[in-house]
């Protein structure tokens, strides 16, 4: 029997979003996981998480750096709406649809020193059509697919590869359509 299935298996899900409060249960329940939530950054202590020695800390949809005393001694999955290397760094979703990219992947990558360039665990398709809301549901489903996945198989995650175009991090102005013609 694998922990999964026996709840031996410990994880940190660090996430201040309450859509993510289904996700959390789901992972209690149905996955019988020991889950820990982290939803502020002074949360994300290094010390307070090695009380709880998980085996992953997940960072869905994560908007603060994560502390090298962190990323260093734990195992910590991000997960990135775009198809690493393409599209690191800020505002994912809003710089796709700016782009009129409506298909890109969800990509659990490892949390490293530079913003959003750790290796590979999964990528899975990822819509960008409809509401934010409904995409970053849409996203909450494949998060927790994805996490059961590398709980459940620890798969080696791998270097990215390709060109790297790194997005900027939108503002409420760069939202601001009072001046658009089309």
């Amino acid at each position: 029997m694998s922990e999964a299935t026996t709840g031996a298996c410990t994880i940190v899900l660090a996430t201040p979003h309450r859509r993510h409060d289904t996700l959390e249960a789901r992972l209690r329940e149905r996955q019988a996981l020991n889950v820990i939530r982290v939803r502020r950054p002074e949360e994300l202590d290094p010390e307070r998480l090695a009380q709880h020695a998980p085996r992953y800390v997940f960072l869905p949809h994560w908007s603060w750096k994560v502390p090298a005393a962190v990323y260093e001694k734990f195992e910590c999955v991000v997960f990135h709406m775009t198809d690493v290397p393409f599209g690191r760094g800020g505002s994912p979703l809003q710089n796709l649809i700016a782009r009129g990219i409506e298909n890109t992947q969800l990509t659990a990558l490892r949390c490293v020193a530079e913003l959003d360039a750790g290796p590979v665990y999964l990528k899975r398709p990822l819509s960008t059509l409809g509401t934010a809301e409904e995409v970053l549901l849409r996203a909450a489903t494949l998060i927790e697919q994805m996490i059961v996945e590398i709980v459940a198989h620890r798969p080696m995650p791998v270097p990215q590869t390709g060109e790297v175009v790194t997005f900027k991090r939108r503002t409420r102005q760069d939202g601001n359509l009072a001046s658009a013609k089309t």
